[in-house]
């Protein structure tokens, strides 16, 4: 009895051993599947819609900005007009000023040859005709830099009207 008994403990031990043997095999197969799904799971990146849906949505779109965009255009037009006729009024003050700087040209070598005596004067006037002139100079920059300025933003709206 011992012996049909030590054969099917036999039979036992190798079928544990082969059961050990598929489990490390089946184990170090299955290791991997996390990273498997992980590399196999499939991602959308760009979703397809039809030709309908993206024309409403288009639409839609264009329907939102178009208020906008003519508010803006508005403002732009409204701003552009003010640096213009500012620019206008510093020209305007910069040629009366030199119509005045010229004036005193004239008129300041009659009062000279009149006001020999005044030298105290002529410095006074001197030194205004000095200021005067860097003010000239002053205004003829801010004219240049507004005129600069505009010509930028007129660049900048062209560039933002063709790019929609």
């Amino acid at each position: 009895m011992a012996n049909p008994l030590a054969s099917c403990v036999s039979s036992l031990r190798s079928t544990n051993a082969l059961l050990s043997s598929s489990i490390s095999i089946l184990d170090s197969g299955v290791n991997d599947f996390p990273r498997l799904a992980k590399v196999l799971q499939t991602t959308r990146h760009f979703e397809l819609l039809a030709e309908p849906t993206l024309q409403s949505a288009q639409s839609a779109l264009l329907a939102s900005l178009t208020p906008e965009l003519t508010s803006l255009l508005t403002r732009v037009e409204n701003h552009l007009d003010k640096l213009a006729r500012r620019e206008q009024a510093l020209i305007a003050r910069t040629e009366l000023l030199e119509g005045r700087i010229g004036e005193g040209r004239a008129s300041g070598g009659a009062r000279a040859r009149s006001s020999v005596g005044m030298s105290g004067e002529g410095s006074r006037e001197a030194l205004r005709l000095k200021q005067l002139r860097g003010k000239k100079e002053r205004l003829s920059y801010a004219v240049e830099r507004l005129v600069l300025q505009a010509q930028q933003r007129e660049r900048q709206l062209r560039m933002s009207v063709a790019a929609q």
